[in-house]
């Protein structure tokens, strides 16, 4: 009988990710986290669902054009009579314009609720005088504040700008004069100080974060005996990118719904050491080339005779020995380490 071919269950990270933090428990307690220090200033109850579309139409000299945005979750809270807009953008990759993207989101946020404001005040007839008419607004109107949060899920550390001033190149005498946007940044991988009370989200963060640091032990030591819910292994999965998490959640939520994390992760371990091992060696190999080139390059030997004895590219072998040439002091962990920047 033909063996049965093993089907992957294609689902995106961003469906996953986005599904867990609608629930209202887990936003809250990002949020209190993330900009409270802990403190359950956030209540799951005082939050709503609100369009995740922040679209807006931008008017200039007679032009219009539609500019697309949307947030991965969106939700607003009461504060008295007035409320907050609270938005949540998940991020896999380190994006070198980020600051700027929240910049440009935050300020549709505003130009779309201005642009309602305006509409409402134009068909009611609110205006008082010229200027009131002209602004769309009166003078006693207010927009609603718009704070997002980014959670960058990646495993290598975040080497992008924070804010917009990190994306500027200002000359020293104008440095006072610009107007910054600090965008609010979580990293997984750096996690440990936020202060979650939520289950899942420091289940989710504390378990991911072992992961990439590779500490299992830390994991076994944790979660041995304890079985977590399929959902949470399903958001770990999605965050580390494991394909093997994926199926077994996704199996397991078929059969009861709870995980033994232990177990589920003793194959991603093998594998971890399995790389580990061949980065070993790969970096093993590399460093006896560089020996090598040393070696040729003190012997009076030409670039073109050692990419020949070598085999080796022109790419691989010319900045070695270059790098040779002007340094001859360099050590060749020292050329190693400036390679692989």
């Amino acid at each position: 009988m033909a063996q049965q071919k093993k089907i992957k269950n294609h689902i995106k990270a961003d469906h996953i990710l986005k599904n867990f933090w609608k629930d209202n428990s887990r936003f809250a307690d990002l949020f209190n986290a993330c900009i409270f220090d802990g403190e359950q200033v956030l209540k799951p109850n005082d939050l709503t669902e609100v369009d995740t579309d922040i679209s807006s139409l931008l008017q200039f000299n007679g032009h219009a054009e539609t500019i697309q945005k949307v947030l991965d979750v969106v939700k607003k809270t009461a504060f008295g009579i007035d409320f907050v807009i609270l938005g949540i953008e998940n991020q896999q990759k380190v994006h070198y314009a980020m600051p700027l993207r929240h910049m440009v989101g935050d300020a549709f946020s505003y130009l779309k609720e201005y642009n309602e404001l305006a509409v409402q005040n134009k068909k009611q007839k609110n205006w008082r005088n010229s200027d009131e008419f002209l602004s769309g607004l009166t003078a006693e109107d207010r927009l609603h504040p718009m704070i997002t949060i980014c959670i960058y899920y990646g495993e290598k550390e975040w080497d992008g700008p924070r804010s917009l001033i990190d994306m500027l190149k200002v000359p020293e005498r104008f440095q006072a004069l610009v107007s910054d946007y600090k965008m609010n940044l979580i990293e997984v991988r750096n996690s440990e100080y936020l202060k979650f009370q939520n289950s899942d989200v420091s289940t989710v963060f504390d378990i991911s974060r072992f992961i990439y640091d590779k500490r299992y032990d830390k994991i076994n030591d944790i979660y041995k005996e304890q079985l977590i819910p399929s959902e949470l292994g399903l958001v770990i999965g999605a965050i580390t990118e494991s394909q093997k998490l994926i199926d077994d959640a996704i199996k397991l939520e078929k059969e009861g719904g709870k995980m033994n994390m232990c177990k589920a992760l003793e194959e991603l371990e093998e594998k971890g050491r399995i790389e580990g091992r061949r980065e070993g060696e790969i970096k093993g190999e590399i460093k006896n080339k560089i020996l090598l080139i040393q070696k040729k390059s003190q012997r009076g030997d030409s670039m073109e005779k050692i990419i020949d004895d070598l085999m080796e590219s022109i790419e691989f072998v010319q900045p070695i020995y270059e790098m040779i040439k002007q340094n001859p002091e360099l050590s060749v962990d020292e050329i190693y380490g400036i390679i692989n920047k």
